[in-house]
C-alpha cells in the first residue's frame, strides 16, 4: 500500500525539516512525503529540494498561482492520485497534528473509508490552547454538524487520511473553498457521497515556531461557506 501524506506549506521553514524527518522515522512502509509550497518566501521550498536529495520518498509541488490553504489541499490530493496512492492522508507542517499520530489514524483505515484526527473524542486533547479557542472550537463543531446535518465530533480536524477512491469519487475539480474551510467542504461531500467516516483521538498543540496564518476573516469565511454548501445541497448543486 502507497500512502502519501499532503503538507500544505507557507513559510515553514523552520518546522518543515523537522516534521519530514520526524515523519520518516515512524514504523510505516512506502511513506511519501508530498510537500505543496505556496511559493514561502523563507524559503521552506529549497529546504525541501535539499532533503529530495538525500530522501527519494520526498516530494515537493510549488504554486505560484491561485495560492491559498484550500487549493494547496486540492493540488496536493490530484499529485498524490497522479503518484499512484492508495492512501492520502493531509495534516499542519507546524507539528500541531503530532506526526506519532498517523499510524493510528492509518489502521483505522481497515474499517473506514475517511479518518479524522479528533480532539474531542475520548482520548483526544485540545488543552494546549488558550481556553478562548477552545470554546470557539467546540462551538463552531456544533455549528457546523448542525447545519450540515454530520455526526463528526470535530468537525474542524485538518488531521485525516482518504482512501483513493474517496478522493476520485467527490469530484476534486468542482470544489470550491480556497482557504481552510476546504477541510468542511470535503468532509461534507464525503458524508454526502455515503462514505464511512470515524474519528481517532489525537492531542492538537500550538505551534511553537513560526506564525499561524489562520485570522478571524478566514474563520468568519469558512463559517458563511457551511451555509452556501447546505443551500448548494438543498438545491441539489452538490
Amino acid at each position: 500500500m502507497k500512502t502519501v501524506v499532503v503538507l500544505p506549506t507557507y513559510n515553514e521553514a523552520e518546522n518543515i525539516l523537522a516534521l519530514l524527518h520526524a515523519l520518516r522515522k515512524l514504523p510505516l512502509k512506502n511513506l511519501h512525503l508530498l510537500v505543496v509550497d505556496d511559493s514561502s518566501p523563507d524559503g521552506t521550498a529549497a529546504l525541501v529540494q535539499r532533503a529530495m536529495k538525500r530522501d527519494p520518498y520526498v516530494h515537493l509541488l510549488v504554486r505560484t498561482t491561485d495560492r491559498g490553504r484550500g487549493s494547496a489541499g486540492v493540488a496536493g490530493f490530484k499529485k498524490a492520485l497522479e503518484m499512484g496512492a492508495d492512501v492520502v492522508c493531509e495534516m499542519d507542517a507546524d507539528f500541531s497534528h503530532g506526526p506519532q499520530f498517523l499510524p493510528s489514524l492509518l489502521d483505522a483505515l481497515k474499517d473506514a473509508d475517511v479518518v479524522l484526527g479528533s480532539r474531542a473524542v475520548p482520548g483526544g486533547k485540545d488543552d494546549d490552547r488558550p481556553f478562548l479557542r477552545q470554546l470557539l472550537t467546540r462551538a463552531a463543531n456544533r455549528y457546523i454538524g448542525f447545519i450540515l446535518g454530520l455526526h463528526i465530533q470535530d468537525c474542524n480536524s485538518g488531521y485525516r487520511c482518504f482512501t483513493r477512491k474517496v478522493l476520485e469519487s467527490i469530484s476534486l475539480d468542482t470544489l470550491t473553498a480556497t482557504g481552510p474551510g476546504i477541510v468542511q467542504e470535503i468532509l461534507y461531500r464525503t458524508h454526502l457521497q455515503g462514505f464511512r467516516i470515524t474519528e481517532v483521538p489525537i492531542s492538537f498543540v500550538e505551534r511553537k515556531r513560526g506564525t499561524s496564518k489562520l485570522g478571524f476573516r478566514h474563520l468568519w469565511k469558512g463559517y458563511l461557506l457551511i451555509l452556501r454548501l447546505r443551500l448548494q445541497h438543498l438545491l441539489g448543486r452538490i
